[in-house]
């Protein structure tokens, strides 16, 4: 039996695909492109590998798109077939099964399925990292925190992963509001991998909550070893920059990185469009003119109007999809939203609820019913963490509920809501909300504060 770099074992038969299975790891955990090549390298070698099929189904499923559900499945069969033909370990009979859930609309099984693996690998960073990303879509803080937490005794000092998992307890810590140790964590974790995008992101986001643009704009700028190497996360990192730069109230510096670096590339990644989109509507919301840059991004989603794999990811489309009116487009949304809300699986679930309410309010915002806009995504408000993403993506929800709370002109309800932001912002007022306090000082004819 061979053990990997978590210190964990596989069933591989040759040293080249350990080799090449540390190697995946490495990548994965940095966000690197490498990833998928040292996957199927090891499959090609060795295509009886139960859990690099596994892993083959669960990366697909992270994609978060409907036509990679047929390639997450073909990867369940060959590994069931490769879990009968030989051994294997419970290590990898569990990311088996944690595929099987995912794939019956389950992923909190999948979430449980690794945290076993966990219990008796606490050192295993690659599946911490994929019980992590997959409470992440869940919108799982306090248990990606958990997770993170049991397992940072077992790498200590001498894993060769530990900057990895101090730069997720970093995130952990700065999306349940501690900053001030996610911030030491995140840096800790740069220092000992400073290939650690997630970490280095970690920072940003608490940067960015704590209103110090300054500081954020220099961590990316001087740390570009840690992201540059990215696969389409080196976009978000570049989004990151971009909503920095937008809190020095540099919109032509935020837009100019749109075109030059985040939408360079026409990907149709969901998470690249969620990048544009949300940069898009707060430009829009502070009054610059995008111009044509809504048209190619709906039409992706124009194209994703089935999809039904992710919340997050449909509820971005919408946003393109009243960017560039395109009306059927969203209606079509709409009724699907209306069907999956329906139906059983943790997703299906967050469709019901906040799914509906939340589209219903960017519909109204769209048509400029901002009374209804605002009613709408306040009732989705409460349970808008279930959708996935982190606080600084979600706050496009926040700030359009908001503008649509003062152009209704409900202002003592949106300035409740500006000081619950600020309250979890450290209590740090940024751009938006000085702007908009401002605004309802002139609004009420009283000094602003």
């Amino acid at each position: 039996m061979m053990f990997d770099l978590c210190q964990s074992p596989v069933t591989l038969a040759q040293k080249q695909s350990l080799s090449e299975w540390d190697g995946m790891i490495h990548a994965f955990l940095a966000h690197g492109t490498s990833t998928p090549h040292h996957l199927g390298a090891i499959l090609k070698a060795e295509p009886d590998f139960a859990m690099g099929h596994a892993a083959r189904g669960l990366f697909s499923l992270m994609m978060g798109r409907a036509e990679l559900v047929a390639i997450a499945k073909d990867a369940l069969s060959a590994a069931q077939t490769a879990r009968q033909a030989g051994p294997i370990t419970r290590r990898e009979a569990l990311w088996i099964d944690a595929l099987a859930h995912w794939l019956e609309h389950n992923p909190s099984g999948a979430v449980a399925a690794m945290e076993e693996v966990l219990a008796t690998h606490p050192s295993d960073t690659l599946s911490a990292k994929v019980s992590h990303a997959i409470r992440f879509i869940l919108g799982d803080a306090v248990g990606m925190r958990t997770s993170i937490e049991r397992v940072l005794d077992a790498h200590d000092a001498s894993h060769p992963f530990r900057g990895f998992a101090l730069g997720c307890h970093a995130f952990t810590l700065e999306e349940t509001g501690e900053y001030a140790r996610a911030e030491a964590a995140g840096r800790r974790g740069l220092e000992l991998a400073p290939d650690d995008a997630w970490g280095l992101h970690a920072v940003a986001h608490v940067y960015d909550m704590t209103a110090r643009p300054d500081l954020g704009i220099e961590l990316i700028e001087t740390n570009t070893g840690a992201w540059d190497h990215c696969n389409n996360f080196r976009y978000h990192v570049w989004w990151h920059k971009a909503l920095l730069h937008m809190d020095r109230r540099e919109n032509d510096v935020a837009l100019g990185l749109y075109d030059a670096q985040i939408r360079a590339e026409k990907t149709d990644d969901y998470r690249d469009i969620s990048n544009a989109t949300s940069l898009l509507v707060r430009l829009e919301l502070e009054g610059i003119d995008v111009g044509e840059r809504w048209q190619e991004l709906a039409d992706i989603a124009q194209s994703r109007t089935d999809d039904g794999c992710v919340v997050f990811a449909d509820l971005h489309y919408m946003l393109a999809l009243s960017g560039a009116d395109r009306p059927a487009a969203r209606d079509a949304m709409t009724a699907r939203f209306a069907r999956d809300a329906t139906k059983p699986g943790d997703m299906q679930a967050r469709y019901a609820d906040p799914g509906i309410a939340a589209l219903s309010g960017l519909n109204a915002f769209a048509e400029g019913r901002y009374n209804d806009a605002f009613s709408d995504l306040v009732v989705a408000r409460p349970t808008m963490q279930s959708v996935g993403g982190s606080h600084a993506q979600r706050d496009v929800f926040e700030r359009l509920t908001i503008d649509a709370g003062l152009r209704a002109g409900r202002y003592d309800q949106a300035q409740a809501l500006l000081s619950d932001r600020q309250a979890l912002r450290a209590g740090k007022p940024d751009q938006f909300t000085q702007t908009r306090m401002e605004q309802i000082a002139r609004a009420q004819r009283i000094p602003a504060q």
